[in-house]
C-alpha cells in the first residue's frame, strides 16, 4: 500500500512570528481578503472550544486564499445526480471486484481478527473501501486531494448551504491536529473534509477512529489496519448486525401493490409473491424488510434489511449503499446482479463499456485503467476516434460508436 505522503498545500510552517493582536494569516498581496478576514474572526469560536493559537496559526498558515475546486466539487455528487446503472457500473464491475478480492488475501489477517472483534462482514469492509478510495489509489493523486483546513474553510465561508456543516467539522478537524494523530501536511482529504482510506469526516473520525496496528497513532491516512478497524467500528457502534444479509433482489411480482418504502418481514413479502432473484429462499423470515425500486417499477427490486440502512450512516444515499451491498456480494463470490436495469436504448451495459475502452486502448487512443469509467481521458479518446470517424465529437459512450469499431 502507499507509504507516507507529502504534499505541498502552500509553505506550511510550524509558527509564524506574529504579536498576540495580529492575524492568524500573513500579509499577501494576491490574498482573499475577506477570507482571511473569515479565518481571523473563526478563532474565537474554534478558542471556545479548546483550539489552542499554536494549533490554529499551525493549521492556518500558509492558506491566503479559498480553494476554488472545492466549490466546483460541491456541486456535483453523483451517487445524488447519476442514472443508478451508470453509478451501479462504475463502482461494481470485474476491475473493482477483482481489486477487492486481492485486497482480500494481502490483508486477509487484519480482516479476520476485524471480522472477530467487530462482528462486520469483511466484504462489506472491503466494498466500503474501494467505494471511498479506490482500495487507497486516490490517496496517491495529488488533483483528487484537498488540505482539510483549507478545504472547511472555504466551504464555511463561501458555500451558505453548507457553512455550519463546514464550521462543526473545521472544529473537529483542528482537534484531530491538536491531538497529534496526524501532521498538517498529511491532513489530506476530498472536498468535504472526508479523510484518509475510508474517507471519514472529521466529527466521525473523533467518534470512531481506531489504533488498530497499536503504534499509538489513529492513522487513516496511511495504515490500512487503522482505517479499516474505524469503518468496523462506525458500523458496529451504529447497528450493524453480525451474521446478516444487508438486503435481497427480487422479482417484483405483476399486481403485488406494494409501494417503495412499504416495510414489512421477509415471510409477509414472500406470501405476497416475491421471490429472491435466482430462485432461493430468504433467510430470517421474521427479519423486517423495506422495499425499494432505485431505477422505477420497471427495474430490479430490493428488499433492504437492517444492515442496508446501518450502512447509510456511512453515506446516505440509498444509491452509495445499494452498490457497497452488490460490491461485497461479487467479492465474496455470492454473485451480481440478476435482472438488468431498464437503460434507454442506445446506451451501453457494463460489459459493453469495458468492450469500447478496451477497442480505444487497443487502437491506441486510450492509456488509462480499463475499469468501465468514462473520465476525462476515456473521453477525450472518444472525441477522437469520433473525429476520425466522421462522427460528432461528443466524448460519449454509445452503442452506435461502440458497433461502428466492431466493425
Amino acid at each position: 500500500m502507499p507509504q507516507k505522503r507529502r504534499h505541498a498545500f502552500g509553505s506550511i510552517a510550524l509558527a509564524l512570528m506574529l504579536s498576540a493582536t495580529a492575524g492568524f494569516l500573513p500579509s499577501n498581496a494576491n490574498a482573499d481578503t475577506g477570507f482571511r478576514k473569515w479565518i481571523d474572526g473563526f478563532y474565537q469560536t474554534a478558542a471556545q472550544n479548546g483550539i489552542t493559537s499554536a494549533t490554529y496559526r499551525k493549521a492556518f498558515a500558509g492558506v491566503t486564499e479559498p480553494d476554488p475546486t472545492v466549490l466546483e466539487k460541491a456541486a456535483f455528487q453523483p451517487e445524488f445526480t447519476a442514472k443508478i446503472w451508470d453509478y451501479v457500473d462504475s463502482r461494481v464491475n470485474p476491475y473493482t471486484v477483482d481489486i477487492g478480492r486481492q485486497m482480500a488475501r494481502k490483508h486477509a489477517r487484519t480482516l479476520k481478527v476485524l471480522e472477530q472483534h467487530f462482528g462486520v462482514d469483511r466484504n462489506i469492509i472491503l466494498a466500503i473501501w474501494s467505494m471511498e478510495s479506490n482500495y487507497g489509489a486516490v490517496l496517491d493523486k495529488e488533483d483528487r486531494l484537498h488540505y482539510v483546513p483549507r478545504a472547511l474553510a472555504t466551504l464555511a465561508y463561501a458555500d451558505p448551504k453548507r457553512a455550519k456543516f463546514a464550521q462543526k467539522q473545521l472544529i473537529a478537524a483542528l482537534k484531530i491536529l491538536q491531538n497529534g494523530d496526524v501532521s498538517a501536511k498529511e491532513m489530506t482529504g476530498s472536498w468535504a473534509g472526508a479523510m484518509g482510506h475510508t474517507q471519514f469526516i472529521p466529527t466521525s473520525y473523533l467518534l470512531y477512529a481506531v489504533d488498530a496496528d497499536g503504534n499509538g497513532h489513529r492513522d487513516i491516512w496511511n495504515s490500512v489496519p487503522d482505517a479499516l478497524a474505524t469503518t468496523a467500528n462506525l458500523l458496529m457502534k451504529n447497528g450493524w448486525q453480525t451474521g446478516k444479509t444487508w438486503g435481497y433482489e427480487v422479482v417484483v411480482p405483476g399486481g403485488a401493490g406494494a409501494q417503495e418504502g412499504t416495510t414489512r418481514t421477509l415471510s409477509e413479502w414472500a406470501s405476497l409473491g416475491f421471490l429472491r432473484a435466482g430462485g432461493k429462499g430468504f433467510r430470517n423470515g421474521a427479519d423486517r424488510a423495506t422495499l425499494k425500486l432505485p431505477a422505477g417499477a420497471n427495474g430490479p427490486g430490493f428488499l433492504m434489511t437492517k444492515n442496508f440502512f446501518t450502512i447509510k450512516r456511512y453515506n446516505a444515499s440509498d444509491t452509495y449503499a445499494l452498490a457497497v451491498g452488490l460490491l461485497a456480494d461479487e467479492i465474496a463470490g455470492y454473485g451480481g446482479l440478476k435482472q438488468q436495469w431498464p437503460r434507454p436504448a442506445g446506451t451501453l451495459d457494463m460489459k459493453e463499456k469495458f468492450e469500447l475502452q478496451n477497442r480505444l486502448k487497443v487502437l491506441g487512443y486510450y492509456d488509462g485503467e480499463i475499469d468501465g469509467n468514462f473520465g476525462s481521458g476515456s473521453k477525450a479518446a472518444i472525441s477522437a476516434i469520433q473525429n476520425r470517424m466522421g462522427m460528432t465529437p461528443d466524448g460519449q459512450p454509445s452503442k452506435d460508436l461502440l458497433d461502428a469499431l466492431r466493425r
